[in-house]
This record gives structure tokens, sequence and C-alpha cells, in this order.
């Protein structure tokens, strides 16, 4: 069975969708993005509303997904941080 991580970014934004604050989850995106030394400026960020996972109490799940501005494609190791994959 996975471990979940009760701070990961994932896991953050779900919350702040749920308590009715996701004004301020494209804000939190951004902060993580400047721990991984990226910068925000650089991607575009999209929030999508998907069925929560099987055996979750939760009943949507948000999905958070990075789109690079200048076209490239989006770090492998950054995606997997971002859906916690790792």
């Amino acid at each position: 069975m996975a471990q979940h991580n009760p701070h990961s970014i994932q896991l953050q934004i779900n919350r702040l969708f749920e308590s009715g604050q996701s004004l301020f989850a494209k804000t939190k995106v951004e902060d993580w993005l400047k721990q991984r030394n990226e910068n925000p400026a650089d991607y575009e960020i999209v929030f999508t509303k998907k069925p929560a996972p099987v055996g979750s109490r939760a009943v949507m799940a948000i999905a958070v997904e990075l789109h690079r501005t200048d076209g490239q494609p989006v770090d492998e190791w950054l995606l997997a941080q971002l859906n916690d994959t790792q």
C-alpha cells in the first residue's frame, strides 16, 4: 500500500479546493516551483477536477497540470514530484 505524504503539493491543493480557498492554489504551486529552482513565469498552471481514486474519502480530486510557455516539454522529474508518483 502506498504511503501518502500529508505535505505533498497534491494533497495541499486538494485541501485548498475542498475548503473553498482555490484562489490560493496557483500561488501554492508557484511557491512550490520556486522551491525547486524553477521560474513560475515559465509555466502555465492548470487545475482540473477528476474523480477521486477508489477508496478515497473524497469525491473529487484536483489534477495539476504544468505547460511551459515556451512550448518545450515539462521535465518528467518535475511532473513526477507534482503528481506525487515517486
